[in-house]
């Protein structure tokens, strides 16, 4: 019998081909892209959220908002109670999928400059949320 010493990977080849799927975080509160702001504050307050995931009829992924960008929509001359979700969404995305390196999605994100990015599947529905660490 020949004993084989294992040497561990080191932490640089770990790193590159860490994938989404391991680093991102559950889903967490989903609302319809019908919602209005008002409505979102409340639901991001009483979740305790930092963001929310928003979808469309179908229960595809449209988006990420955050409190600081409801807020800043609020807080806008341009504001009325009847603004929803998908008004404020520039278009689908972006997104990253289960199976994007984790040393891509950081350079995505980075150079877009977000703090969370929606993880979704093939068919666009939401899997979950890769955030960056601050």
């Amino acid at each position: 019998m020949t004993l084989v010493q294992m040497q561990p990977r080191s932490a640089s080849a770990a790193t590159v081909h860490r994938t989404v799927a391991d680093a991102m975080d559950t889903a967490g509160p989903q609302v319809c892209d019908d919602m209005t702001i008002e409505v979102a504050l409340s639901v991001l307050a009483s979740a305790r959220a930092e963001h929310l995931l928003v979808c469309d009829n179908d229960g595809l992924c449209t988006g990420l908002v955050t409190q600081p960008q409801l807020t800043a929509v609020r807080d806008s001359s341009a504001y009325t109670d009847r603004v929803q979700l998908r008004d404020i969404l520039d278009s689908r995305g972006p997104f990253t999928s289960p199976v994007t390196t984790m040393a891509e999605a950081k350079h995505a994100m980075r150079g877009r400059r977000l703090a969370a990015m929606p993880v979704v599947d093939e068919h666009g529905s939401a899997l979950g949320v890769l955030a960056l660490a601050h």
